[in-house]
């Protein structure tokens, strides 16, 4: 959710980590700051705000040194301000750290501390992991220790870990060792740049493109200790552990705005190819099926599943409703779709012929992955649709597909969305394939399919549309999104859309459920944006359009090319090619991603970085 970054080397640190921040802003837009260290001073330089106003406070007030850590904050604990801003020091001036995550007995642990006289600047749950970093280090160097001692230093923050309750991800630097830079790892994600005598730390690898391409994941549990010439890493039950380097693959390099004004346009204008990407490789035509390297599972094993559950957050789960339908039509296993956060705390009755895929975007969304721990605690076999390799789900599923759909950066998820219900179609043809599906139906599955790039490619020119329905309805404080079958999930995704980055007031629904009481909310000023392309439901569709123009409420279609009987009811037509319905909602869902932005860009909504709202939602 926040981003970390950090450096230790031979260059200056502060332009290294103004940089990283600058790439890691889309996952949390508070406040930003960065602490270098410099012969034993540490310099914090932090304000409110975007990463653009801590640029030009290190313009005015510069900071010298080749080793320091920055961060940027999507605030949890403590209101959005300069002094609740990210690094924080200890009491003593001795430590300063950034911190991911939510630190569930930091009440306890401040009210212990304040009691032996330490007094607290912020209202974080961060500042208290750096005032008890700082106590057990003083209580260290009073029995005798160096503090200029690294493993001292390892000690006060193995001696803090093991109080603290939740999930963190740390970046620690202390005053008095100050040639090394501290990482700490439990349910937020850390990974470590490896370069020639230097070494960078970051949340994700966005920061890391450009200086470098391998890469050390840390896993949970685990403290990190980085040099300019070395990094040792430590587990808390073996100790030290050898590192397996990893290098980053090409997809992940793309993460310029090109001629784009926005990521999340560009990144709308780019499911043409990431639909692509996510097929390429996976497409049999000599036996009309789909093909898998990394589900790790036998086709004895996938023919005995008897159910399937998709579980997921957000975006996901609305790909995870589409995947139901598609699964349950052409592969024949029941299959539920599971909200994430839900799920990890419940006791669902899966057998050992369920199989669980997971669906994420980023691969650390806290909530997915407990579930994805809680079901391979229970012994069940849990996949992942992932888009972000090397993230924890991936390493910690036991198998899964990526959607190779290249980095996304507006929180907004766009290209991500019609990847995952790329996938899914691919999964449901593979599966069924397996067990009834003929070979003409196969073929013909896999034809429509690879048409969908270009049909994507074509639907993108409704943007000159989507733009004037904008303009009509961006004042209305209220929509209504409706569709049926396939194009339910995707009404839930278009209201989705607009809440996220507009800031209206939009709910989604199946059209048929509109009589049995969201029609209290029509009226004038409340636009109904039907999703309507033709298909086994369209007289249905149509009628309870009918219903909601027969009591004054503005009506917008997402239409098939040239329907003159939806032209003739509504307000507004938008229209999208024509493509077999179980394929629908990668071209219905086009039209209300730029209808969002549109309506966003009218509203002078910041459109990347929505308000309250972070790319990857790493804390429960």
């Amino acid at each position: 959710m926040c981003g970390i970054v950090g450096y230790v080397g031979h260059r200056p640190a502060s332009d290294l980590l103004l940089d990283g921040l600058s790439r890691l802003e889309y996952r949390g837009y508070d406040s930003a700051g960065i602490a270098v260290v410099e012969d034993r001073e540490i310099a914090v330089r932090k304000r409110r705000g975007r990463v653009a106003g801590l640029i030009e406070l290190i313009e005015s007030h510069p900071v010298e040194g080749s080793i320091g850590i920055g961060h940027t904050r999507w605030a949890t604990h403590g209101d959005p301000s300069d002094v609740n801003s990210h690094p924080h020091l200890d009491e003593s001036g001795r430590v300063v750290l950034v911190h991911n995550g939510v630190i569930e007995n930091h009440d306890r642990l401040k009210a212990r501390l304040s009691e032996t006289g330490c007094g607290f600047r912020s209202s974080t749950d961060t500042e208290v992991v750096a005032q008890l970093i700082g106590w057990h280090l003083e209580q260290f160097i009073e029995s005798g220790h160096a503090a200029d001692d690294p493993e001292t230093c390892w000690s006060a923050l193995r001696a803090t870990l093991d109080e603290l309750e939740g999930t963190y991800g740390l970046g620690v630097l202390f005053r008095d060792c100050p040639g090394h830079l501290w990482a700490a790892r439990c349910g937020s994600p850390l990974v470590i740049g490896v370069g020639e005598q230097e070494y960078f730390l970051a949340s994700d690898t966005s920061p890391l493109i450009g200086y470098t391409r391998d890469v050390v994941y840390l896993d949970d549990h685990d403290t990190a200790r980085l040099g300019r010439d070395e990094i040792e890493v430590r587990h808390r039950d073996v100790g030290t552990r050898d590192v397996a380097v990893q290098t980053i693959q090409d997809e992940a390099v793309d993460v310029e705005l090109g001629e784009f004004p926005h990521y999340m346009l560009k990144e709308i204008y780019e499911q043409p190819d990431s639909i692509r990407s996510a097929m390429r490789g996976r497409m049999d035509g000599d036996d009309a099926t789909a093909v898998f390297g990394g589900l790790n599972a036998d086709a004895g094993e996938l023919r005995r599943i008897d159910r399937i559950v998709l579980t997921a957050c957000g975006t996901s789960w609305h790909a995870g409703l589409v995947g139901e339908y598609l699964i349950e039509e052409f592969a024949r296993i029941p299959t539920e779709v599971e909200y994430a956060s839900e799920l990890r705390y419940r006791n669902a009755p899966l057998t050992d012929t369920t199989m669980v895929f997971a669906i994420t975007q980023s691969g650390e969304t806290a909530d997915t992955l407990a579930a994805v721990r809680e079901c391979r605690r229970k012994g069940h076999k849990t996949l992942a649709i992932c888009n972000t390799v090397g993230s924890t789900i991936a390493r910690e599923a036991d198998g899964g597909i990526y959607l190779h759909a290249g980095p996304e950066i507006g929180v907004a998820s766009t290209k991500a969305f019609t990847s995952q219900v790329t996938v899914l179609a691919l999964l449901a043809l593979y599966l069924g394939r397996m067990r009834h599906m003929s070979f003409r139906a196969g073929e013909a599955f896999l034809e429509s399919l690879e048409a969908m790039p270009e049909l994507v490619a074509r639907t993108l020119e409704c943007h000159d549309a989507v733009r004037e329905v904008a303009r009509r309805f961006a004042d209305c404080g209220n929509f209504l999104y409706l569709g049926r079958q396939y194009n339910f999930p995707v009404a839930l995704e278009g209201a989705l859309k607009l809440k996220e980055i507009s800031y209206i007031h939009a709910e989604g629904y199946p059209a048929a459920e509109m009589k049995h009481g969201p029609i209290a909310l029509v009226d004038e000023r409340t636009p109904s944006v039907f999703v309507t392309p033709r298909g086994g439901v369209y007289e249905k569709v149509v009628s309870n359009l009918e219903e909601i123009k027969a009591r004054g409420g503005p009506v917008i279609a997402i239409a098939g090319p040239d329907d003159e009987r939806i032209a003739g009811l509504v307000d507004e037509v938008i229209p999208v090619p024509d493509v077999p319905e179980f394929l629908q909602p990668l071209v219905t869902s086009i039209p209300l991603q730029l209808l969002a932005y549109e309506v966003a860009l009218l509203r002078g909504c910041d459109v990347d970085r929505p308000r309250n709202l972070a790319k990857s939602v790493t804390v429960e």
